[in-house]
């Protein structure tokens, strides 16, 4: 395989994840477990069951690791970093500091990026996960029974089955893309020189964090999205902040609207769509596609396996993630609950409980919490309000400003907030959002809250460091118990403190 551009650090990933000199191994009588994908999940399912002596056979016909690590979550974060440094610089001057003119070197951000996803490759290597005891194999998986998959012809029987294959960017029927040409995440990171003028198509994460990465390196960027709102599964404030953010940097949005058809104009792309009302048009060099994830099912001859599909096209599953063949199972994004790589992992353990030990863990009892990260980046946690109202709970909703919070307005990081909803009878935390930095290392003390049914009042006597921006919870902490104190609990207190004295 021959990864472009053909440097040195690409080179070593794919030697990592497709070795040219990869050589099969023969099958060992029947699988405890066949993996079908070398992501996330089945990575984890893959590794839990090899250690726990189970015979375990994983194929991967692409790349070990995933989207995850050769086209998602590592190559992304490592530019939104090279991007948020950029802006930080740009913006010395409000600290205090001469800040020259700073020039981006795109070609040396991608390089950066590549040497990192390099160094991380190891995890995930075919010759890594053989060590562990999994039998690697490289190659296009297909089932041709209900306890049997065959790869390059050979057949490997199973007493259970795991389908991690993952998805891949959809591509809307939009007149003219394919003639146009467009890059997805999937191509993305193979540029080594920066296009000027771009259309991100999608205002989902995906769609967020490339824009204000693009435009931070330089680039002009118009977001366009059909939903009304960027983020639209996030609070509405939320949503507004990043709004905001994408102004001040120069990013056009153009929201509610759909584009008709692209035309090829030289080596330009002309976008035509309707906007209050209006026929209008751009033009820009590159399109960036961000609308959605497909399953990758389609050659894996489920048909014979006696695995059904939902209306649509996804996998029927149960809670534990069975199919309706109850020795296959399914998990990551080709499950389609929650397309995260933390998800994949939790799920992948999901499906290691109840493939080997006739466990009946259930996938829906997971407490994920999600990070989009732009910046500010945009974190959640469990449930919103409204879907708590939904299901009859009286909820309290706490919000903290960051104007609030002195290590943020010290760091001139104040227009986020932290949000608790909670039971307001048992004070019981039922999900958190925050907005700012770092908001997904944040949202994790709520992660465990939630999933541990904590209580404000716990975390009203929890000690945290000051200042931080954690401080936040604290004194959401604090705002609950404010409320308990009630005119008559006062004036009891009153009493009691005249009689002391």
């Amino acid at each position: 395989m021959t990864l472009l551009p053909d440097d040195p650090y690409n080179q070593t990933l794919a030697a990592l994840t497709h070795p040219s000199d990869w050589v099969n191994p023969k099958p060992r009588g029947r699988y405890n477990l066949v993996v079908v994908g070398a992501g996330t999940a089945g990575l984890v399912a893959a590794a839990g069951a090899a250690g726990l002596g189970a015979r375990v056979a994983l194929i991967e016909k692409h790349q070990s690791g995933g989207d995850c690590l050769n086209v998602g979550c590592v190559p992304s974060k490592a530019l939104i970093r090279s991007a948020r440094a950029i802006y930080d610089a740009r913006r010395l001057s409000d600290f205090g500091a001469n800040s020259s003119t700073i020039e981006v070197d795109f070609g040396e951000v991608m390089k950066r990026m590549r040497r990192l996803r390099a160094g991380i490759a190891p995890n995930d290597s075919f010759r890594r996960f053989k060590d562990l005891g999994v039998e690697m194999f490289l190659g296009e998986a297909k089932f041709v029974s209900q306890m049997q998959v065959e790869i390059n012809g050979t057949r490997l029987d199973f007493s259970k089955a795991l389908i991690a294959t993952g998805s891949r960017a959809s591509i809307p029927p939009l007149l003219g893309l394919a003639d146009a040409g467009y890059f997805t995440h999937e191509t993305l990171f193979s540029l080594t020189q920066l296009p000027k003028r771009w259309l991100v198509l999608g205002g989902g994460p995906i769609g967020c964090e490339l824009s204000q990465c693009l435009r931070r390196f330089g680039a002009e960027v118009t977001l366009m999205s059909r939903d009304p709102r960027l983020l639209p599964r996030e609070d509405i404030d939320a949503a507004s902040i990043l709004q905001s953010q994408f102004q001040s940097e120069g990013i056009h949005t153009v929201l509610g609207t759909t584009p008709i058809q692209v035309t090829r104009v030289g080596n330009a792309r002309k976008i035509d769509f309707n906007s209050d009302d209006k026929l209008q048009s751009i033009e820009v060099d590159a399109i960036l596609v961000a609308v959605g994830r497909t399953p990758n099912i389609e050659t894996l001859g489920l048909d014979s396996a006696g695995v059904h599909l939902k209306k649509g096209g996804a996998l029927e599953l149960d809670d534990a993630l069975r199919t309706s063949n109850k020795r296959i199972f399914a998990s990551g994004d080709v499950a389609g609950q929650w397309q995260f790589t933390h998800a994949a992992d939790a799920m992948g353990r999901v499906v290691l409980q109840n493939t080997l030990f006739w466990g009946r863990k259930k996938a829906n009892t997971l407490t994920i919490p999600w990070s989009t990260y732009t910046d500010p980046e945009i974190a959640h946690v469990g449930l919103y309000e409204l879907e708590a109202k939904k299901r009859g709970i009286d909820v309290a909703t706490y919000t903290v400003p960051f104007s609030e919070v002195d290590r943020a307005i010290l760091e001139s990081e104040d227009s986020g907030f932290a949000r608790i909803h909670a039971d307001r009878r048992t004070g019981h935390i039922l999900g958190a959002s925050y907005v700012g930095r770092d908001a997904g290392d944040l949202i994790g003390e709520m992660a465990l809250a939630v999933t541990h049914r904590l209580t404000l009042g716990q975390l009203a006597s929890t000690v945290h460091p000051y200042p931080t921006r954690a401080e936040a919870w604290k004194k959401i902490g604090d705002l609950h118990s404010r409320t308990r104190l009630t005119p008559r609990v006062k004036a009891i207190f009153k009493k009691l403190m005249a009689w002391q004295r």
